[in-house]
């Protein structure tokens, strides 16, 4: 369901067929050539639709910033330069780094299987744990059913009036997966869930007897010095300055403001907000070695095949919370977020020299629309990583 919580990133993911090449690899051009680009697109962006857009590239050092269109509709009042937003899936990236540093220390094995940590959670309907491995969840071979898919107040206006401050139980969500059948067996296919993530959040929860969310404080975001990013609990609004979002329901239907929302609903697998600044240095750090041991870093990025992505990017590639999207200079890595009214986009080049955000306030239903305008996120990635052509 394209544009809604039920499948963070997967937007974001359609749109690079209209970039994607198979080009050989480049020589970049000069950072200034670089920085270009990022007016125009967030102007582009707002002319698709898009009530407003944030922007944030990092190149050689070298940030820059921009803005296009409103924060408020009813107000009118311009969108935040570096304002907060829901960061959605890109969540699951800083859980994969957690559960990798837990490897590293040797406190959990990627082989670990779901039933050692969690005897009984995955069970019934032909779900089995013991045959799932932390790995698996991690890059989306489990085979479980994606339970947001379940889940109301992502899927309609009405279900989002009545249950936007609805508190969730991380494990209730995952046994309203576990009413479904996986699937397909354990590492014999990919597909994007969500349902994995929640349960990665509850395997470090076990291990370091600490939530996934202190952890990720802990570990990642103070070391960083990201102020700006955070995990809400139970808190429905977002911290000041931010822009509205805003969710079209139906092709051609009205735009309506989703800002406030109960991030439980989403857990460990997307509920965490951020800045655009504090994203791209996430990215480059992770990019640099500054969060894993070299080994970590080689798990991280030891992929598969994207099966249901191969439509929409081909030859995308799933590491360990990381998507590897090839483009016409080798390629670079990221991870998408969606929310309802809200979506991002980022990329950062393997080496972390080079690194782009971009905040999106507005979910439009219209296929097409959604793809004009993601293409056009993908193509200031493309232009980003890989400088002018």
């Amino acid at each position: 369901m394209r544009g809604h919580l039920g499948r963070w990133g997967l937007s974001v993911a359609v749109a690079a067929t209209l970039v994607v090449t198979g080009a050989a690899p480049v020589t970049a051009a000069p950072a200034a050539d670089d920085r270009r680009p990022l007016q125009v697109a967030v102007d582009d962006l707002h002319d698709l639709g898009i009530t407003g857009v944030q922007g944030f590239i990092r190149v050689d050092g070298v940030p820059t910033r921009a803005r296009a269109g409103v924060g408020d509709l009813g107000r009118g009042t311009p969108v935040p330069l570096d304002g907060h937003f829901r960061m959605g899936s890109n969540t699951k990236t800083f859980v994969a780094v957690v559960a990798l540093q837990l490897v590293g220390e040797g406190k959990l094995s990627l082989d670990d299987t779901v039933e050692r940590w969690l005897p009984g959670v995955v069970a019934g309907n032909g779900n089995d744990g013991r045959r799932i491995t932390l790995r698996q969840l991690l890059q989306h071979t489990s085979g479980l059913y994606n339970y947001t898919n379940d889940i109301t107040v992502l899927n309609s206006y009405q279900g989002y009036l009545a249950h936007r401050f609805d508190h969730h139980e991380t494990a209730d969500l995952v046994a309203l997966a576990m009413r479904h059948q996986p699937l397909f067996a354990p590492g014999t296919r990919w597909d994007y869930s969500n349902t994995n993530y929640l349960l990665a959040g509850m395997i470090i929860e076990r291990v370091t007897g600490r939530s996934w969310a202190t952890e990720v404080g802990n570990r990642i975001l103070r070391p960083l010095g990201l102020r700006h990013t955070s995990v809400p609990g139970d808190r429905p609004s977002l911290p000041a300055p931010h822009a509205k979002g805003y969710q079209q329901w139906a092709p051609g239907g009205a735009l309506t403001d989703t800002t406030l929302l109960n991030p439980t609903v989403a857990g460990a697998a997307g509920n965490m907000i951020t800045t655009p600044s504090d994203l791209a240095r996430f990215w480059q750090a992770l990019q640099r070695g500054q969060l894993l041991k070299p080994g970590q870093m080689a798990q991280l990025h030891d992929t598969v095949l994207a099966d249901t992505f191969q439509d929409f990017i081909p030859g995308a590639r799933y590491g360990l919370g990381i998507l590897f999207t090839p483009n016409r200079c080798g390629g670079y890595w990221s991870h998408g977020g969606d929310v309802p009214g809200t979506s991002t986009a980022n990329g950062v080049s393997p080496d972390g020299s080079r690194v782009a955000v971009l905040s999106l306030t507005t979910q439009l239903a219209a296929d097409e629309e959604a793809l004009a305008v993601y293409g056009r996120t993908f193509r200031l990635m493309d232009d980003v990583i890989c400088g002018p052509e």
